[in-house]
């Protein structure tokens, strides 16, 4: 046992590198790291630098190699060998860094949008100055069949996920002011997602101006009684509709259970009279 001691044994050993001692047990048994010294009675004794070399596999574990991997890689490994393989493994941590940053940012931005929808009026209209924004389209669905709907929408939403668009904010729908007017509140002429500018190559540009703001609480199918007060405070106001609608979930299933306690977002752009 004199050899045994400047060595740690399993338990020892498992408590320096904060993990349980099976794990020793079983990387000795498929030979990914085995003990430094093992006595005759079969107890396993591991040496400071394997610390080292268990960080090591810790690391290569958390960039996504399996353990048949590393084991090659702890085995036959050579310096150029280490370089290309934690070069490779370098640009996939990158990719995987900035997937999880893009999902912070939607759990932030929905976050943010039932946070404010928390302090809504849902009685109150207001006119307000907007500023330019940036949307990605659909295709046309103005008059489309139910149908056709339904395919646009599943392909609206594959595209921008495939593009990784989606950053959080709600799948809109977009309004043609001559349908507004017409009081044809269902008919819709594209989907529309918000977007970061630097993401399109050819971005759909909200115009900045004045939009009257109102909220519509309940389902999307009692709406025109939304479209129809707001009209009757344009015109007590001083205003009309001179652009698109743009309606957007704030509050959805995300959220509340139920249509009833959906809260849909209506700007309208204005001008005054």
């Amino acid at each position: 046992m004199e050899s045994t001691k400047k060595l740690f044994t399993t338990g020892e050993f498992a408590d320096l590198c904060g993990v349980k001692k099976q794990t020793f047990f079983h990387y000795d048994d498929i030979d990914l790291l085995k003990p430094e010294y093992k006595n005759e009675k079969g107890y396993r004794y591991y040496s400071v630098q394997q610390t080292e070399v268990f960080s090591v596999i810790e690391m290569l574990k958390e960039i996504g190699m399996s353990l048949a991997e590393i084991k090659d890689f702890l085995h036959f490994k050579s310096p150029k060998d280490a370089i290309e393989l934690l070069t490779e493994k370098e640009e996939a941590m990158k990719k995987k860094i900035a997937k999880m940053q893009r999902t912070q940012q939607i759990i932030q931005n929905k976050k943010k949008q039932i946070e404010e929808a928390l302090r809504l009026d849902f009685d109150r209209f207001t006119i307000e100055e907007r500023e330019i924004g940036y949307y990605v389209l659909s295709g046309d669905i103005l008059n489309c069949s139910d149908k056709e709907f339904t395919k646009s929408i599943m392909s609206f939403i594959k595209y921008t996920k495939q593009e990784e668009l989606d950053i959080g904010y709600p799948i809109g729908v977009l309004i043609r002011q001559e349908q507004v007017e017409a009081g044809d509140y269902w008919n819709y002429s594209h989907f529309y997602m918000r977007v970061d500018q630097s993401d399109l190559v050819e971005p759909f540009i909200k115009r900045a101006g004045k939009y009257v703001v109102g909220y519509h609480k309940g389902s999307y199918v009692t709406i025109q009684d939304t479209y129809e007060k707001m009209k009757a405070y344009l015109s007590k106001e001083g205003y009309r509709i001179c652009g698109d609608s743009f309606e957007e979930y704030v509050i959805d299933e995300v959220s509340v259970s139920g249509e009833d306690n959906y809260v849909t977002k209506i700007m309208i752009q204005v001008e005054e009279k």
